[in-house]
């Protein structure tokens, strides 16, 4: 069968379906959509009476599964609509009478259009229940998902997800990605289920969903999986209600036009512009120019001839010249004549500062602004927002505290007070950005427009996001691994503890919760989730400072035997790999170390050690090509005080760069308040360091093994 025959065959069944005003598909229906896109199910007859019952279950020749077919009842099992093992005649009369009887007792409304009778699928200790189905998503639309099946599929709750289409190197990884990925290798002696298998299963759900929009879920529960194959016992389709309405793209050469403009502005225009202090207008005006904005700052005010020295203008067509950015400061209500106006001055950019919009129910006055700007292709950044700042070009468009400290981070954040967070953390931390950007309601601009910018921003090198929701999850997956390739990508993504599923029609449904979505998306685009705000922050102001690891082996060098197992402990829960330490590297380590100290990994040189231990060691972890990255625990001593193994520490690592021997070097510092101006000074020459804490360096170096394996620079999953 041709691509377009299967189509076709498809869209006639839909098609009858939505002309009955259905939206669940009976089994019988469901059997035509698996047949044509190839998904194994066991040999299966409608039976409209006992005695063609009794005929479709001798033809089978063996036990069978019986099953009610009706269009208004879509969970069998609750109904008491299945029965399994079903053996002869006189059985399967009996059965069929009590499934009817059972179906009208529990829908008396229902319409029976008779009973499936099913070939009964093999049962045993290498057989695996699993499930595949896919969901729609409203963040990331079609999403596939397999998980461990059956009866308790809601009860475990071990499931996976990606977008749909999924290839064959993406089918399989799902079947790694679940907690009881063992028990699909086989344990305990028992031959594990064929993989290939249960991956072509996947791939053809994800097929199906893709070349069909308007079916909103597909369950295969349970996929019976053997060593021999995998067949779907069960499959239900539904269809969506109704499709959401299309969003309005742009191009990647649009979008890099209008952010170009945005983020390097030779004008901006400040709609709302104040003399009076207080005001939002004035704070503005103020950051623009005591900045040091080199552009062209144009206040407009129809009630002043003057702001801060400049001359004001009445309306923004006034202003001569071209204008790139118009900030606005005014209230909500007179946003979308403004607007107005700066469609007609053919200004690209607009950044409404203003509240008062959707987030505080104004719907549809925020959908009036959309229109207008999307009339005159005006790109709107906000509403609801702090504004931006972009260092680089000493943009400080916002009424908060200015920033002036350049670097390679961009930040950005859905809420205002996040942002502040984000400001105060790179002051104190005297973290160099290259952007901060406040997106508020995201009316137009959003994640996947700025990772465009900030992918191509040769001033940026990792990009923070805090998010509260996607608008499209596939235009923010589409950019993030566009932008993960060369640069790291850090989200928090805020909510993750939220209520359940929605009721769904299916187990797919019901197990799709906005998190494990999310969650597992993220992952298939290449970012890196930071567990909190401190987290993300942390991730984004360590990642540009240490260099890419080459390889998986980690070792640890430590001062203090408890700090050791802290931190082992540390890397196990960041998918980190502690290197198995042959023979003559232990033999090599053991000459630095006291008789009392331990080798192996971690490598204890006890506490009492002078600075040349620690030196000693740490030159060796820097030397040795089989060691890709170093853990390092130091414990305050007399001895080797903190500001001297804080000295050692950055000068050998400086002495290993310039001979070209790059890797990364996290340090745990444990002690006085001394060991806080240490962690400075080591941070300050490229080794990420923490007072009182084991996690944070290792979670630091994670998160840069996960993005470098995202990029695909170490080989191996994320």
């Amino acid at each position: 069968m041709t691509a377009e025959d299967r189509v076709l065959r498809v869209r006639t069944l839909l098609d009858a379906v939505r002309a009955e005003g259905r939206t669940a598909l009976t089994a019988p229906e469901g059997k035509v959509i698996a047949d044509t896109y190839g998904i194994a199910v066991p040999g299966e007859e409608l039976a409209r009476d006992v005695d063609e019952a009794v005929a479709s279950a001798a033809r089978f020749g063996g036990p069978v599964v019986m099953k009610i077919v009706s269009p208004d009842i879509l969970h069998k099992t609750d109904a008491g609509g299945v029965v399994v093992g079903v053996e002869g005649a006189v059985d399967v009369r009996a059965a069929f009478h009590r499934i009817v009887d059972n179906a009208r007792a529990y829908d008396s409304a229902a319409r029976i259009e008779g009973v499936q009778v099913q070939q009964l699928l093999p049962q045993g200790p290498e057989t695996q229940e699993v499930i595949v189905g896919a969901v729609t998503d409203p963040t990331f639309g079609k999403v596939v998902a397999f998980g461990l099946g059956g009866v308790l599929v809601e009860v475990l709750r071990d499931v996976t997800f990606r977008l749909a289409p999924v290839d064959a190197d993406e089918a399989l990884s799902m079947l790694d990605s679940i907690r009881a990925a063992e028990v699909l290798r086989g344990v305990r002696g028992t031959a594990g289920v064929d993989r290939w298998a249960v991956a072509d299963q996947i791939q053809r759900v994800s097929r199906l969903v893709a070349d069909f929009p308007e079916i909103a879920e597909v369950d295969l529960n349970p996929v019976i999986a053997t060593p021999e194959g995998a067949v779907a016992a069960d499959i239900r389709v539904i269809l969506a209600e109704r499709q959401p309405p299309a969003r309005r793209t742009y191009t990647r050469a649009e979008i890099l036009a209008s952010m170009r403009r945005l983020m390097q502005p030779r004008s901006i225009a400040v709609i709302g512009a104040s003399n009076e202090q207080g005001k939002i207008g004035n704070s503005v005006m103020r950051n623009l120019v005591d900045g040091g904005f080199s552009g062209e700052i144009h206040p407009v005010n129809p009630k002043a001839d003057d702001i801060l020295g400049r001359k004001a203008y009445k309306s923004v067509t006034d202003v001569p010249g071209e204008v790139d950015v118009a900030v606005f400061a005014i209230p909500a209500k007179f946003v979308a004549a403004a607007l107005e106006e700066v469609g007609r001055k053919k200004i690209p950019n607009a950044v409404l500062i203003p509240s008062g919009f959707a987030e505080t129910g104004e719907h549809e006055l925020q959908a009036e602004v959309v229109a207008i700007a999307e009339r005159y292709g005006v790109r709107l950044l906000g509403p609801n927002i702090y504004g931006y700042y972009s260092t680089w070009h000493d943009l400080c468009a916002t009424f908060c505290t200015p920033y002036d400290v350049k670097g390679g981070v961009a930040l950005t954040s859905q809420s205002g007070g996040i942002g502040m967070a984000i400001l105060g953390f790179a002051r104190t931390t005297k973290t160099g950005v290259s952007a901060i950007v406040g997106l508020g309601n995201k009316s137009d601009l959003d994640e996947d427009d700025l990772l465009t910018w900030f992918g191509e921003d040769p001033h940026t090198e990792c990009i923070a996001m805090h998010l509260e929701d996607l608008k499209d999850g596939r235009a923010f997956v589409k950019a993030a691994q566009e932008t993960v390739r060369r640069k790291p990508v850090v989200v928090l993504k805020a909510g993750r503890t939220a209520a359940g599923a929605k009721a769904a029609g299916s187990h797919t449904g019901a197990l799709a919760g906005d998190d494990a979505v999310y969650d597992d998306i993220l992952r298939q685009a290449g970012v890196i989730r930071a567990p909190g705000l401190n987290d993300m922050l942390e991730y984004a102001r360590a990642l540009p400072v240490l260099p890419t690891p080459k390889g998986d082996n980690v070792v640890i060098i430590t001062g203090a035997g408890g700090s050791g197992v802290l931190l082992s402990d540390a890397v196990t829960d960041n998918g980190l790999s502690l290197m198995e330490i042959p023979p003559d590297l232990d033999e090599a380590f053991r000459r630095f170390i006291p008789p009392f100290g331990a080798a192996g990994n971690p490598v204890d040189i006890t506490g009492g050690e002078p600075p040349s231990t620690y030196e000693a060691t740490i030159r060796l972890g820097l030397e040795d090509p089989r060691i890709h990255a170093l853990v390092l625990g130091y414990w305050h001593t007399i001895v080797t005080p903190p500001m001297v193994f804080a000295e050692l520490t950055a000068r050998v690592v400086a002495e290993f760069r310039e001979r070209g021997i790059e890797k990364p070097v996290v340090a745990s510092l444990a002690g006085d308040v001394e060991v806080e101006e240490a962690c400075q000074y080591l941070y300050e020459r490229g080794v990420v360091a923490y007072p009182y804490t084991t996690e944070k360096p290792v979670a630091v170096l994670g998160a840069k093994y996960r993005w470098a394996r995202a990029a695909g620079l170490l080989g191996g999953g994320s």
